[in-house]
Formats: C-alpha cells, structure tokens, sequence
C-alpha cells in the first residue's frame, strides 16, 4: 500500500450564522460534520478539499476566514 504525503493545509476559521429552523435534513447534516452545534458557534479546521466540499454545500449560512498561523 502506498504512503500519502503528509501536506501542511491552512486553518480556517468556519462560524454558523444562519439558523438551521427549515433546513433540509442534508444541509443539517453537513453543519454537524463540521462540527457546528448552535447558531454563532465555529470551529477551526484545515482547508482540505472534503472541509471546502461542505462549506460550499451549505455556504449561504456561514462566514469563513482564514486563521493566521
């Protein structure tokens, strides 16, 4: 089996700021796998393209920025 190369992404910060009151059973679904519980609440994670992939799916409700290092 081949060994991946352990790249270095750059941290953003992603932070909920839309409701989740009407929101299809997918898209809450996607707020939980970023780790998101409560309106205002964020979490720190890497950009990776699976991380990037979510936060298009559900982009209208958050705010992302980039976290200095």
């Amino acid at each position: 089996m081949a060994v991946k190369k352990q790249t270095s992404y750059p941290k953003i910060r992603i932070r909920l700021v839309k409701s989740l009151v009407g929101r299809t059973a997918a898209q809450r679904a996607v707020v939980r796998g970023l780790g998101l519980r409560r309106l205002q609440s964020s979490v720190i994670r890497e950009k990776r393209p699976e991380i990037m992939g979510m936060v298009r799916k559900i982009d209208f409700m958050l705010e992302v920025t980039e976290v200095e290092q």
